[in-house]
């Protein structure tokens, strides 16, 4: 029987989960469906001054928002990197008895001084046969052939790299302690990864862990290595200077599904005249071959709008779920009891269609759930500035005071004011948005109004024309 497809996914836990790792490890999770194989989650935590058990849950809470479910039996993890540190060094200690590694006692700086005298960049190879053994403060180096190595990619075909520019790589630390390159190997090997497919910036490794593959004894996974993400000055997304962090567009109300789909058209697209497809179809579509070769453009704008449409086909019951961490709890800008499920009920259609994110909802309704809304001053003095701002406006209060309190004759009474002064609706009623709103911009204004009642309308037109800029 053949054995299961394994792809493995090896985020470090140093920080928030990057938008590129999530793409990298979505390429992974869906290889391993179409294939019947298995995802393998290895946490590379061995780097002591950076690693931290939050960013670790992060990564893993991250995945499963993404839908990467640990329970799935396509799922197989979390390992750790470092509880297989004995598995390194005895590589290591391999690959020294069988000749193709040596120690090496040369400092940083006698490095340099050797290459400043030869004019040759990097180290020259100078303890390759000096035989030297296992010593404090030496590092373990493995002999890198002559020759070329030609590492075959699923994305890129086949790549070949020139030996002779590949210098003598340190396996273990002066410390003894293994370096990335032997490390990521070992576990690969140790858990049967089959399959690597990761971002481009490691493709000038994979010759070096081919080479490390193939001393061991063992046959070098199939490699992929997609194109890296890049900001609208077409430069790599850095956790620096970007906003990279998956964790921040979940907490802003970016929903999951469109996250996926997005990333997803980062480098591949599906087919037909739409990028937004259900999951299921990119599952079926996809394929590595298909991937660009040139780096993607994270566009923020376009995820936003992504989830937008994801936001517009939800049911209005779907919707109204959807929202409730932000209406409720620690997220809510309103005081605790003053949320009301019913009025956000009916109001839920309205701000359905007008926001992209679910952090927008409570802006767009929080003035309903408060004794007078916090008035944006310069919205206030822009909508009043104009001279019958005022005067229409208490046409207005007087006029709703008395008249049939329904959406439609609110409406209409608006507009008879308006042609009295010669108005457009728009302009007429950008003051009376302000003073029920406290904001310039918003959902419709007159169904507001109805669930907020005849009282608090009349009371917040009398606090706005009592307020003077």
């Amino acid at each position: 029987m053949a054995q299961r497809p394994r792809y493995r996914f090896a985020p470090s836990p140093t920080g928030y989960f990057h938008v590129g790792g999530a793409r990298t490890a979505l390429y992974n999770w869906i290889l391993a469906l179409q294939t019947g194989g298995v995802f393998v989650l290895r946490i590379e935590d061995t780097d002591d001054s950076r690693n931290n058990p939050q960013w670790t849950q992060g990564i893993l809470d991250a995945l499963a928002w993404l839908g990467i479910d640990a329970s799935d039996s396509h799922f197989e993890g979390p390992y750790f990197q470092s509880a297989n540190t004995a598995l390194h060094v005895e590589a290591a200690e391999k690959l020294f008895a069988q000749g193709a590694a040596y120690y090496c006692d040369l400092t940083s700086e006698d490095i340099q001084k050797r290459s400043k005298e030869s004019g040759r960049p990097g180290y020259d190879g100078y303890s390759r046969d000096r035989k030297l053994g296992p010593g404090a403060g030496r590092v373990l180096r493995f002999k890198v052939p002559p020759g070329s190595t030609t590492v075959q990619d699923e994305v890129r075909g086949s790549v070949e790299f020139d030996n002779a520019t590949i210098e003598d790589f340190v396996l273990l630390r002066g410390n003894g302690t293994p370096m990335f390159l032997l490390a990521n190997v070992v576990d690969d090997i140790t858990q049967g990864v089959t399959h690597v497919v990761r971002a481009e910036e490691h493709l000038p490794n994979a010759p070096k862990q081919q080479m490390i593959w193939r001393a061991l004894g063992h046959q070098p996974p199939s490699w992929a290595h997609v194109p890296v993400l890049v900001n609208e000055q077409r430069k790599k997304l850095s956790k620096r200077r970007d906003k990279v962090a998956v964790e921040q567009y979940r907490d802003e109300g970016i929903l999951a599904a469109a996250m996926k789909n997005y990333l997803m058209t980062l480098g591949w697209a599906p087919t037909g005249e739409t990028e937004i497809v259900p999951f299921e179809k990119i599952v079926r579509e996809f394929k590595l071959g298909s991937v660009n070769h040139s780096p993607a453009f994270f566009d923020i704008v376009k995820l936003q709008s992504f989830n937008a449409e994801y936001l517009r086909a939800m049911s209005v019951g779907e919707f109204i779920d959807a929202c409730q961490p932000w209406l409720r709890g620690d997220k809510a800008p309103w005081q605790a009891g003053a949320y009301d499920a019913k009025v956000f009920a009916e109001m839920a259609p309205l701000v359905q269609t007008r926001v992209q994110l679910l952090q927008d909802v409570p802006g767009m309704v929080g003035f309903l759930f408060c004794e007078l809304p916090t008035i944006d001053q310069a919205a206030f003095a822009k909508a009043f500035a104009p001279g019958w701002a005022r005067p229409t406006l208490v046409e207005i209060r007087d006029e709703f005071a008395n008249c049939v309190f329904t959406a439609e004759k609110l409406k209409l009474t608006v507009e008879a004011v308006g042609e009295r002064h010669s108005l457009k609706l728009g302009k007429l009623q950008a003051p009376l948005r302000v003073a029920i709103t406290g904001r310039s911009v918003g959902p419709p204004l007159f169904e507001p109004l109805v669930l907020l009642g005849r009282a608090a309308v009349l009371k917040r037109i009398d606090s706005a024309l009592a307020t003077r800029t």
